[in-house]
C-alpha cells in the first residue's frame, strides 16, 4: 500500500513537470492577452485516467501553481486562483467518466467535461477582470468566451487525439498496475 502510494506521487510529479515543460511547446501566438494552444493538457488528462480524479485534481493543481510562479499575470487574488491552480486541477475530474476503466469513449466525454471546467474558470476570470479588452461594441461575456474558446478547443482536439493514439497503440498505458 505504502509502495503503491509512494509511485503515485513519483507519477504526479513527473506529470507535472511533464505538463509544464510541454507548456512551453506553444502552436501559434495569436492571443495577446494570455491563452494558447500547447500540449500541457496531455500529462494531466494521462494522470487522471491512469490515477484516477484525485491524482488528476493534484497534478493540475501543480501545474497550475508552477506556471502562475513562472510567468502568470495575476491582477487580484481571486483572478490568480481563476487563471492557474484552479483551471488546470478541473482538468482531472475527467476521470470521473472511466471509473469501470478507460475507453476511447471515456477519454473523449471525460476531456470534453474537463476542458469545459477548465473553460468556465478562465471565461469567469474574463468577465470580471479582463472586459476592458473587450472591442467597443462587443459584450464582455460574448468576448470572454469567443477568446477562451478560441485556443481552449483547438487544444483540447490536439490533446483529445494524443490519447486516443496513445490508447489504440498502448491501451495498457491507462493502467496503473500494468
Amino acid at each position: 500500500m505504502e509502495r503503491e502510494r509512494l509511485v503515485t506521487m513519483v507519477e504526479i510529479s513527473m506529470m507535472a513537470a511533464l505538463a509544464v515543460i510541454l507548456s512551453y511547446v506553444k502552436f501559434g501566438a495569436l492571443w495577446a492577452y494570455g491563452g494558447s494552444i500547447s500540449l500541457i493538457m496531455v500529462p494531466i488528462f494521462v494522470i487522471a485516467f491512469r490515477r484516477g480524479w484525485k491524482a488528476g485534481v493534484v497534478t493540475g493543481l501543480l501545474v497550475g501553481v508552477i506556471n502562475w510562479l513562472t510567468g502568470g499575470y495575476v491582477v487580484h487574488p481571486a483572478q490568480l486562483i481563476l487563471d492557474y491552480p484552479l483551471p488546470f486541477a478541473l482538468l482531472g475530474f475527467a476521470a470521473i467518466f472511466a471509473v469501470k476503466g478507460v475507453t476511447i469513449r471515456t477519454i473523449v466525454v471525460g476531456m470534453i467535461f474537463g476542458t469545459a471546467l477548465r473553460l468556465i474558470s478562465h471565461f469567469l476570470s474574463g468577465v470580471i477582470w479582463f472586459g476592458e479588452y473587450a472591442p467597443d461594441g462587443i459584450p464582455v461575456v460574448l468576448y470572454s468566451i469567443i477568446y477562451n474558446l478560441s485556443y481552449l478547443v483547438p487544444e483540447m482536439l490536439i490533446t483529445i487525439a494524443i490519447l486516443v493514439i496513445i490508447y489504440k497503440f498502448y491501451p495498457k498505458f491507462f493502467k496503473a498496475n500494468a
